[in-house]
């Protein structure tokens, strides 16, 4: 019996590193093309001055070691990374400053001094510590800030995957794609598990047993409450949630894109309808959800609710259409859209 095209698994070849430049030249980027240009130009300007009072054989010994060093820094990968990047990143971790802490209020780059009785032998003052969100509006749309833009948090259900068919897998697959090929901007899919006490279901569960009609439901019931005990209790149990966060670049020079919080959403609301076709349940997070997932996420084993932000008594504004997260009084984190939980063992 001959198998139909759609019964074949599809194969495709995904690169490892999606974001890696373009080569330009010899295989080289322009980065890396850049870096060995200008090298090569310093060495030949240096042996163009100094050709008359040193030898070649002098200059090539020092000239020889300078050049392999610019080749290694450009060729020479760890973890996906040229050299290069990663010297750039030390740069900057050793320039950035080295403790930080929370303050909202303070308007520059360095918290205010403290007192002189207080900072006698304090040593040099903490630099303040800026997080991404700066605002939350009621619709859901978080504010990056005017150099970041604007983003939509959305959450998103699971699909069984493995247990499908190949043809099933095939319009799942074709359906993602779809979505992925109508991106007019930045998307993040972010994946976060989280440890999932199931005591408080287990109790209630074993509460309600008792008024169930008939015996056999009642020792069904209480025999499925043990088994999931069991289980947690020789298990790690966790739970699963997909958000997918679009994100609407800054592009005003001077302050904030006014229209950038209906972009994202619509974008969001195109979210879906698109993945609806590979069997994806959307659901697009307003300002109190939103709050609640990005509280979850900075702190897995505590709430929103206790953070500063959360136990604020008056309402703090941003900017006159949107309201700081604090004002929202979000829920905690169980009650995020059901749609976003999976569970695993």
């Amino acid at each position: 019996m001959m198998r139909s095209d759609e019964d074949v698994p599809i194969s495709a070849r995904v690169p490892a590193d999606v974001e890696k430049p373009d080569k330009i030249v010899f295989g080289l980027t322009a980065r890396q093309a850049g870096i060995l240009g200008v090298t090569g130009l310093l060495l030949w300007g240096l042996y163009q001055s100094a050709h008359s009072h040193i030898s070649p054989v002098v200059f090539a010994v020092v000239a020889i070691p300078i050049a392999g060093l610019a080749f290694a820094v450009v060729t020479v990968r760890r973890d996906g990374l040229t050299l290069d990047a990663w010297l750039l990143a030390a740069l900057k971790q050793r320039c950035s400053p080295t403790r930080l802490v929370p303050a909202d209020s303070v308007g520059g780059d360095t918290v205010p001094d403290a007192p002189a009785w207080i900072a006698a032998n304090a040593g040099p003052l903490p630099a303040p510590l800026r997080l991404p969100a700066e605002a939350i509006s009621p619709e859901g749309a978080i504010d990056l800030g005017p150099q970041h833009g604007t983003a939509h948090a959305a959450a998103c259900s699971t699909v069984n995957f493995g247990l499908r068919t190949a043809g099933e897998q095939n319009a799942l697959i074709g359906g993602f794609s779809r979505w992925l090929h109508s991106l007019s901007g930045p998307v993040q899919i972010v994946v976060r598990a989280q440890r999932l006490d199931l005591e408080p279901y287990l109790e209630t569960l074993a509460d309600e047993a008792g008024g169930l009609p008939h015996p056999a439901l009642e020792q069904a019931c209480l025999g499925h409450v043990d088994f999931l005990r069991e289980l947690s209790a020789s298990r790690d149990l966790l739970r699963r949630h997909v958000t997918v966060v679009v994100r609407q670049p800054a592009t005003a020079r001077h302050g904030r894109d006014t229209s950038a919080a209906q972009t994202v959403a619509r974008r969001a609301q195109e979210a879906v309808r698109a993945l609806r076709g590979c069997e994806v349940v959307v659901a697009p997070l307003d300002g109190a959800h939103a709050h609640a997932v990005l509280g979850a996420a900075a702190d897995p084993n505590g709430g929103p609710q206790a953070t500063r932000a959360g136990t604020a008594s008056g309402v703090v504004t941003a900017q006159p259409d949107l309201q700081h997260s604090a004002a929202l009084h979000p829920p905690t984190s169980d009650t995020v859209v059901d749609v976003a939980e999976d569970v695993e063992v």
